[in-house]
């Protein structure tokens, strides 16, 4: 049993993305298809679908290179289970000097912390992505 879902789809993007897989197939959730929505708005992966079985159903990422080098170079948890982060949108962190995003769950949905600060929202930071 997983006790941290997010968590686990990180360490299988980070994994497929080290070995330059084309795809990762991660049991799927309304909040992991947000997170793969944030990821593919921000350019980090090349796209996502779900696909329907009969359990859960399953998220397929895409995992986008350039050059045969991966866009994506790290992500990282950063809220978990067992300690919560929550930021105002003055408080959001520059990943990498504004190089990296975070993916920040707001009361207006799931969203970068760019556009967190645009919209002057703060919410729980899930993880950095770089």
């Amino acid at each position: 049993m997983i006790t941290d879902p997010i968590s686990d789809m990180f360490v299988r993007i980070r994994n497929a993305n080290a070995k330059l897989h084309e795809k990762v197939d991660i049991p799927s959730s309304k909040v992991k298809t947000e997170i793969a929505r944030v990821l593919k708005e921000e350019g980090y992966i090349a796209n996502y679908k779900h696909i329907e079985d009969q359990k859960q159903g399953v998220l397929r990422v895409y995992l986008k290179y350039d050059n045969g080098k991966a866009v994506l170079q790290g992500i990282q948890r950063v809220s978990k289970p067992s300690l919560r982060i929550f930021k105002g949108h003055e408080e959001l962190p520059k990943v990498l000097g504004s190089f990296g995003i975070a993916v920040v769950s707001t009361s207006k949905g799931m969203m970068s912390s760019k556009k967190a600060k645009e919209a002057k929202v703060g919410g729980e930071v899930i993880g950095y992505v770089w």
